[in-house]
């Protein structure tokens, strides 16, 4: 595991993971903020070798849980940074009591995020997901707010795309649609994301988009009825 460029201020880093059996995998984004100091957005396991790394670019500042799901390696990299500011989507604060969080996603803007990052929280999904916006690279930085898999070697992992309707296309899986309960809310929010400038995504399972991601997020959402 080590961390490759995406685009100007923003790097990610890939690592297995598996759900149910599913090798879906997880990435990691770190952005770089107009202070100087990195965010780093979902957390993978992190050797010495990609302490490092993250290191060489600069001072961390932040470290976010984007959401229900994208906690479990937060520890090791409050451990790792402590000086870091960890914020974490508002229902993890119960979910993980053993970890201590500095802010809630959503609940006050942060200042050193000004002119870097603008957040959204997709309010009715019970994901409680906050996507980010980083303004300098039009890159949209999410978790499990889109798909993006070409294949897999795994009979397991094919059959989950199959049945989840995204086998070799961005989407969302029929299982994570379940988890948009508010749809009128959800539209909403997603409409909103839409309005914002940006070309690339920056997603935790399958490969990033590079380009056109506006329209391919349009396309993924368009079962989404208020």
């Amino acid at each position: 595991m080590s961390l490759e460029p995406f685009a100007d201020g923003v790097w990610v880093a890939h690592a297995p993971q598996k759900l149910l059996g599913w090798q879906l995998g997880t990435r990691m984004t770190v952005l770089r903020l107009a202070d100087g100091s990195l965010l780093i957005h979902s957390p993978i396991e992190l050797d010495q070798a990609l302490k490092s790394e993250i290191e060489a670019l600069g001072p961390v500042g932040h470290i976010v849980a984007p959401n229900l799901f994208h906690h479990l390696y937060v520890g090791g990299a409050a451990s790792a940074f402590p000086d870091a500011k960890l914020h974490g989507a508002r229902g993890l604060r119960k979910k993980r009591p053993d970890l201590r969080f500095d802010a809630v996603l959503g609940e006050q803007p942060e200042p050193s995020w000004r002119g870097s990052l603008e957040t959204l929280e997709i309010k009715g999904s019970l994901l409680e997901e906050t996507v980010f916006w980083h303004r300098p690279s039009r890159a949209l930085v999410s978790a499990d707010l889109i798909e993006n898999f070409d294949g897999a070697d795994d009979w397991w992992t094919r059959l989950y795309l199959k049945v989840g309707g995204i086998d070799g296309k961005i989407g969302l899986s029929r299982m994570l649609r379940l988890a948009y309960r508010n749809r009128k809310q959800a539209r909403h929010d997603i409409d909103a994301l839409l309005d914002w400038d940006f070309e690339r995504i920056v997603l935790a399972h399958g490969d990033p988009i590079e380009s056109g991601g506006a329209q391919a997020l349009r396309e993924a959402y368009h079962w989404l009825k208020a």
